[in-house]
């Protein structure tokens, strides 16, 4: 781990993590933006991602909305990397208190993490739209439940991803977890984000505490306020 991110963990009690898609894109999904990313998939479906994943869309198009999302928003074989590992340690040691996500992938709890605030669902959970009734990834995926790709519910509704499409709100009980979280720590550490997506990147702002370290291999519009500002991989720098 980064010696300097050290120091300021050694001293801190009450950390929360805020992280975006570059925590995820070291073991191995695409970042939402990147030149491979999925904004660059127009040409083989036919629509922008922003109007496969609206709410609009999965209305309307709800076969293709599924044949997108299965197709390049699910990564069952993603494995935690070296910060989802260190962030979940911290968490059993007593030092973290929080991890305030924008990923939908489960990587975190699948590390370990227990509190995870997941501002845009998880792709783990899965709902009937009619019953309420829940599901999991392994039935929405499993065809022998979907029609035309479609999946259904037992009674015949069909089942939507957990995950908060545009022209959606965010969830208003996570929404509030992750800001009394931030609010109440005295160390706020941001992973793999560039902090352009709002409202998600506006939680920073109810950070209080002594130290905010920014952790990313690019600039952000927030370096200028931070304690810490580290442009290199999250995975080497928090790695134990």
């Amino acid at each position: 781990m980064d010696e300097r991110l050290k120091k300021i963990i050694d001293e801190s009690s009450r950390i929360v993590f805020f992280g975006g898609a570059g925590v995820s894109t070291e073991s191995g999904i695409p970042d939402f933006r990147s030149e491979t990313g999925l904004y660059h998939a127009q040409q083989t479906y036919g629509y922008p991602p922003e109007t496969m994943l609206s709410h609009t869309f999965f209305e309307k198009h709800t076969e293709m909305f599924f044949k997108y999302y299965k197709e390049n928003l699910i990564a069952t074989w993603a494995k935690p990397n070296d910060a989802h590992i260190a962030l979940a340690k911290l968490e059993e040691m007593g030092k973290l208190t929080a991890v305030v996500t924008q990923n939908i992938d489960g990587l975190h709890q699948k590390a370990g993490s227990k509190k995870v605030y997941e501002l845009h669902g998880s792709v783990l959970r899965n709902y009937c739209q009619r019953c309420g009734k829940a599901y999991d990834l392994d039935y929405i995926m499993d065809e022998a439940n979907c029609t035309n790709g479609v999946p259904h519910c037992t009674c015949g509704g069909i089942v939507k991803p957990d995950v908060v499409l545009y022209e959606e709100m965010l969830n208003e009980d996570t929404i509030q977890g992750a800001v009394n979280a931030i609010a109440s720590a005295d160390t706020m550490i941001i992973g793999g984000t560039s902090l352009v997506v709002y409202p998600a990147a506006g939680l920073i702002n109810y950070f209080r505490g002594k130290n905010l370290v920014l952790i990313n291999k690019s600039e952000t519009s927030y370096d200028g306020r931070a304690t810490l500002v580290i442009n290199d991989s999250i995975g080497k720098v928090m790695k134990f």
